[in-house]
């Protein structure tokens, strides 16, 4: 089993940094819907608030949200972990080099949140966990499986990651430059020092990994529907993948796993 495999075992509850849920942030909610609905086969249901739900199986696995009209933030998804207190974190977050973005604050239904940006720039969110959070299994094409910040150096990052969410590093790294993240004694995510080979457009970013039943389909796919390769399928520890981005420009990887 690799380590995306074992991030997305479905569990009752969520122990303090396990991933939560990924959020997309866009210009065009309606299109965004049309793309991922016809590339996942996610349904929709409104709320709370502006935001849309992205359901498998009656199940929510993604959040899509309407970007403020009058700022022009680009497109782009982003993870959220569990905290157990996003108060605290948040006051970490600022000692440890990184910012808080928004938040801490009271999200209707959802509990208390904040978005914020580590040392290198990556934006990523924290949630307090209240409760049983259940997943679909990992066999579900179009279920966020792994999320990989991609950063000029991990050293650095990798210390902001353990102080803020509790991670631990795992003693046998996947390859050079790589780190992968530990929390409740699983994988929750990995990090990739890429050096000067960090996209000048996005800066240090997290991607986050859709899983796929058949890569090249969904490669094919993605510019079908309007979207853009990036990176072409490649293989590597977790399986069969490829970077792309929706028509918006939002970048994300889909992710055929081994077996």
């Amino acid at each position: 089993m690799t380590q995306a495999q074992r991030a997305a075992v479905p569990r009752a509850s969520r122990a303090p940094g396990a991933p939560w849920r990924v959020s997309l942030l866009t210009h065009r909610p309606a299109a965004a819907k049309e793309f991922y609905g016809a590339l996942f086969g996610w349904e929709f249901a409104s709320g709370p608030g502006r935001r849309t739900r992205a359901l498998l199986d009656g199940q929510e696995v993604a959040g899509i949200g309407q970007s403020p009209p009058d700022r022009q933030l680009p497109a782009a998804w982003t993870p959220f972990f569990t905290s157990s207190d996003v108060d605290v974190a948040a006051g970490q977050v600022r000692l440890c080099g990184g910012t808080v973005a928004v938040g801490p604050l009271d999200s209707a239904g959802e509990g208390r949140a904040v978005v914020a940006a580590d040392p290198a720039g990556a934006v990523f969110g924290l949630r307090e966990d209240k409760g049983a959070s259940p997943a679909p299994g990992d066999d579900r094409h179009g279920l966020p499986v792994w999320a990989e910040l991609i950063t000029y150096e991990t050293e650095r990052v990798v210390k902001f990651y353990e102080t803020v969410c509790g991670y631990e590093q795992d003693p046998v790294p996947p390859g050079p430059g790589r780190v992968t993240l530990r929390g409740d004694g699983r994988p929750v995510a990995g990090l990739r020092g890429a050096g000067r080979a960090v996209p000048r457009d996005r800066g240090a970013h997290w991607l986050t990994h859709f899983r796929v039943t058949d890569v090249e389909r969904a490669h094919a796919r993605v510019t079908a529907l309007g979207g853009r390769v990036l990176e072409a399928v490649r293989e590597d520890a977790a399986g069969r993948a490829a970077t792309v981005a929706d028509p918006e420009g939002a970048v994300f990887a889909v992710l055929q796993l081994p077996g």
